[in-house]
């Protein structure tokens, strides 16, 4: 069925280059074919658009004038093509991501920020949630979730890294208070923890056996967040249980010490999260390999796991 696209780039083809027969081999058709196109164009349009005679091609007045449409139409087209094209080999466009809280603002920001900087026509678009966001019912291109995945078909998972939980002091309350040296050391100290919202709190220890059970602790300090329970460690003010991406840096430096190693602290999974796609694109590559590079650090902190 003929359409109102039948016979354009046959056309402009035997004017760009002079002949049918030119076009016909450069199009990789019969001569008879292209002469047949163009025909129909003339036809579905209702006027002449060329005047053939044995030696030359001439256009009309009306063939001048769509000549010059046609030309800008597919100039066009070959932009957006290539504009696709590009898309999915250069990192560039909108890119929706979706992060934890505090996780996010203090270890994945600074990498979206190193991303961001290193490939301009990225444009960033980030938003930060601790509850569970519907990737593709929002649109959102990646996503960073700590725990345990649900299955799921339509989405892939990469995984960057471990929350491990830490137990941890300042030298000062230490020094002040003595060292815990055992689980039950535990209820002789005051200890920070995050916002309770009327659940329990309680500390994860290991067995012997690998396993892990919950240690109540005696609440000295109910602050809202992670940095602000870290905030409060840091002063000398008691202990805390946080994930050791957010202490590797003080540990390293002395600002705080890990107590009760080895026996303190579940672990869970880091995974980027992104809709599942036959072909990722560049914009999301890069955002992703940044985030990946974050947990090959992470796995060899003075603080990981061996």
């Amino acid at each position: 069925m003929d359409t109102r696209f039948d016979g354009i780039a046959e056309f402009v083809a035997v004017m760009r280059l002079g002949s049918f027969t030119a076009a016909a081999s450069e199009l990789g058709v019969n001569k008879s074919v292209i002469g047949r196109a163009v025909s129909r164009l003339e036809n579905r349009l209702g006027t002449k658009l060329l005047h053939r005679t044995t030696r030359r091609l001439t256009l009309t007045s009306a063939g001048e004038v769509w000549l010059k449409h046609c030309t800008a139409a597919l100039d066009e087209l070959d932009c957006g093509e290539s504009a696709l094209v590009l898309a999915k080999d250069m990192p560039a466009g909108n890119v929706r991501i979706d992060l934890p809280t505090g996780f996010g603002r203090l270890r994945m920001m600074p990498v979206l920020l190193q991303v961001a900087q290193r490939f301009p026509g990225l444009n960033l678009n980030v938003s930060f949630a601790d509850r569970r966001v519907d990737l593709v019912g929002k649109n959102i291109d990646l996503a960073v979730r700590i725990g345990n995945l649900d299955d799921s078909t339509d989405l892939v998972a990469r995984p960057i890294g471990v929350h491990r939980q830490v137990i941890v002091g300042a030298p000062s309350y230490l020094a002040r208070r003595g060292v815990p040296r055992s689980r039950d050391d535990l209820k002789a100290h005051d200890c920070i923890v995050g916002s309770r919202q009327g659940k329990r709190i309680a500390w994860l220890m290991r067995q012997p056996d690998g396993s892990t059970v919950q240690q109540d602790v005696p609440v000295k300090h109910e602050f809202q967040d992670y940095e602000t329970v870290l905030m409060g460690v840091k002063a000398g003010l008691g202990l805390t249980e946080l994930p050791s991406w957010m202490v590797q840096d003080d540990v390293r430096s002395g600002t705080l010490q890990i107590i009760l190693d080895g026996l303190s602290g579940g672990e869970l999974p880091i995974n980027i999260l992104w809709p599942r796609t036959k072909t990722l694109p560049a914009k999301i590559r890069v955002v992703v390999d940044g985030m990946a590079r974050w947990g090959q650090g992470l796995s060899t902190s003075v603080i990981a796991r061996t």
